[in-house]
């Protein structure tokens, strides 16, 4: 697939969730930039805002397999992963897969879950692969996790540990609709649900394709240290007790490609990298005791360390391809 055909699919995938979903622009581009970033996205917000809803639109926009879990207190490892039986007829062990095997999963309310099934979710959502009972099963390729949490309600949950908060590529807050676009879910939903007309924008093999170009797309030298100038600065802020690592560095990094790539540039500009410093950094940090005020004050710190790091010249960000 040419760098051009793999953009006009990106295109054709954003059209095709936009007729689900209204207005929310910015989010679907960050979902996107994620996606063909092949990393993981953890989605953030009160309920009732359009998780599930983008989370499904996505799914039924590429022609791939698509799995959705219920998390909840009870459930264990071995629900997702999948179990070794033993077959009677045959008298052999026969291994049954479970959900994750699948290219898109939706973890619904991951909070809920245990420790111990959030810790199952390791070894997939960054090797790309299960063991089980000694024996390592790969996963999709194309292997796309979709968590969906509320930050609100703490009743009843467990929230994620610093080392599975960083298998996500990004946190995306949907936030609440304008008024305009209230009323425009309203007409566009009064009558029918699109969700259930929309086909399928691009295959798994597609998606796999775009991936690899969207991992081409040129950064400079001078942006690789603003990155790296970024992720420093965390680590230095009075507020910040456990600030981005280095693996944080290269998060920004594949964000960033795919956030051009969707924009449609084979290049990234600074924009591109302030644009997805908050969704890929925030939740990498942990504030000093007593400053934890969630989200909202860990963005505030990157937005604050993104007005002081100076931004290299733009006229720089066409040069060479990063090897």
């Amino acid at each position: 697939m040419k760098m051009q055909d793999a953009m006009d699919m990106a295109r054709r995938i954003r059209t095709n969730i936009a007729q689900v979903i209204v207005g929310k622009e910015e989010v679907i581009d960050l979902l996107l930039a994620a996606l063909l970033g092949n990393g993981h996205v953890l989605l953030e917000d009160v309920p009732g805002t359009g998780k599930t809803l983008l989370a499904k639109a996505l799914a039924r926009s590429m022609d791939g397999s698509f799995r959705r879990i219920q998390f909840t207190p009870d459930l264990l490892p071995s629900d997702l992963s999948g179990i070794n039986f033993y077959n009677q007829k045959s008298g052999e062990f026969e291994f049954r897969p479970g959900p994750l095997f699948t290219e898109v999963l939706l973890a619904d309310e991951i909070n809920r879950a245990t420790p111990r099934t959030q810790s199952s979710l390791l070894e997939c959502m960054e090797e790309r692969q299960v063991t089980i009972d000694g024996i390592t099963h790969e996963l999709a390729g194309t292997f796309f996790v979709m968590a969906t949490q509320n930050p609100i309600d703490n009743q009843g949950t467990f929230p994620l540990p610093e080392a599975q908060l960083d298998r996500f590529l990004m946190r995306i807050t949907m936030g609440y609709p304008s008024h305009q676009e209230g009323i425009d879910i309203l007409e566009r939903y009064s009558s029918h649900n699109p969700l259930l007309e929309l086909t399928p924008a691009a295959s798994a093999k597609e998606i796999s394709e775009a991936q690899q170009r969207a991992s081409e797309v040129h950064v400079t030298r001078d942006l690789l240290g603003y990155i790296v100038a970024l992720t420093e600065a965390t680590r230095k802020h009075p507020e910040v007790r456990l600030g981005a690592s280095p693996r944080a560095s290269g998060a920004l990094l594949r964000a960033a490609k795919g956030y051009a790539f969707v924009q449609g540039r084979d290049y990234v500009v600074p924009e591109d990298i302030k644009a997805i410093a908050v969704p890929v950094l925030a939740h990498r940090l942990l504030l000093r005791q007593g400053l934890n005020l969630g989200e909202s004050r860990e963005a505030g710190i990157i937005r604050q360390i993104l007005n002081e790091v100076t931004v290299p010249a733009e006229e720089n960000a066409k040069g060479k391809q990063v090897d």
